[in-house]
């Protein structure tokens, strides 16, 4: 099959460009290069991949990207967490607006196969398990609970804490910042145009996702990159809040292989996959694991918080396993070490 895929320049990017090359399809990429995304100047695609630095923003550049295609691949994206009001624009023409061009160019080029980026921050929360109340969607956590040190989500009926639960995709969608708002957007942008157009949509919701290439020192690196940053200088890695927020760091080569699954599988309706590696582990471990791979200081635990972070969230993958019979392969520290010696 022949694919476009936007964002083909990015960390996950360039690992999905890597597995779809390597079974055998036509690739052509869709990419702004733009400087907060891509700290290394230019980028040059591998032999026989055409790539066309363009906006995704911009309808004439896409609709030529599009030409010949059988099916897109959706990563292009302003990433991060959006935390501050001010953000909220960028995100909204970026993801959001652009999602919507390529759709709409989608339509007019009869193009009826997307398989989506979309994240696990749509949860927001996620599921917790309260003791009186069972399952149930987190309460907010305010600034004066976390200023007192109290982390855990409070139950929403009885405010007491809750522990932590597995998501499954039909959770509650809960954004909580503008990354996230754009996240759940995009996949109902998609969802209009598959009713549309009778198109299909895989929505691939990333849990945090780790390993080479994984960008470093910007302000949307991961906690894994900024950690490892930290260490390389000699520094310990600063763990906010207590480091037992629990999260699901899956390996950047097992996401792109479930994307490439998804593209080539999914070829029916509109469906979310969670893609996590289905063993959770706090923050406080992962900063452990990359300071005795990089034998430097242990982490300090500083107490420190940001209003909009999410304590828990965790997925349950067993469909993505059970339908389109994907397997993460990369061990947790195995996956650790070979980010440290990167």
């Amino acid at each position: 099959m022949k694919f476009l895929l936007t964002g083909g320049a990015g960390f996950i990017g360039q690992h999905v460009l890597r597995r779809l090359l390597a079974r055998g399809h036509d690739v052509r990429v869709l990419d702004s290069l733009r400087p907060d995304v891509h700290t290394v100047a230019g980028w040059t695609p591998p032999a026989d991949v055409e790539l066309q630095v363009a906006d995704v923003r911009d309808a004439p550049a896409v609709e030529r990207a599009l030409q010949g295609v059988d099916g897109v691949v959706h990563m292009a994206a302003k990433v991060g967490l959006g935390v501050n009001i001010g953000d909220l624009p960028d995100y909204a023409s970026s993801n959001d607006v652009g999602t919507a061009v390529l759709l709409a160019a989608m339509a007019r080029a009869s193009v009826v196969r997307l398989t989506l980026a979309s994240s696990m921050v749509a949860y927001g929360e996620g599921v917790g398990q309260c003791q009186e109340h069972g399952a149930v969607t987190p309460g907010p956590r305010t600034e004066r609970a976390l200023a007192s040190g109290q982390f855990e989500p409070p139950c929403p009926q009885c405010g007491k804490p809750l522990s932590p639960a597995l998501v499954l995709e039909s959770a509650p969608l809960d954004p909580r910042n503008a990354y996230a708002s754009s996240k759940v957007a995009q996949e109902f942008y998609a969802a209009n145009w598959a009713r549309v157009t009778g198109g299909t949509v895989a929505a691939l919701r990333y849990h945090n996702v780790y390993g080479p290439g994984m960008p470093r020192d910007t302000p949307y690196a991961g906690v894994a990159a900024i950690f490892t940053s930290a260490l390389r200088r000699g520094e310990a890695p600063m763990v906010f809040e207590d480091g037992g927020q629990r999260r699901d760091f899956v390996h950047v080569r097992d996401v792109a292989a479930a994307t490439v699954l998804a593209a080539e599988k999914h070829v029916s309706g509109v469906r979310a996959f969670n893609v996590g590696s289905g063993t959770p582990r706090s923050v406080g471990e992962m900063a452990t694991a990359l300071a005795l791979s990089l034998q430097g200081p242990r982490p300090i635990i500083t107490g420190r918080y940001r209003l909009g972070d999410v304590r828990h969230i965790t997925a349950d993958s067993a469909r993505l396993k059970t339908e389109l019979g994907w397997r993460p392969e990369v061990e947790f520290s195995a996956g650790m070490a070979e980010l440290a010696a990167a």
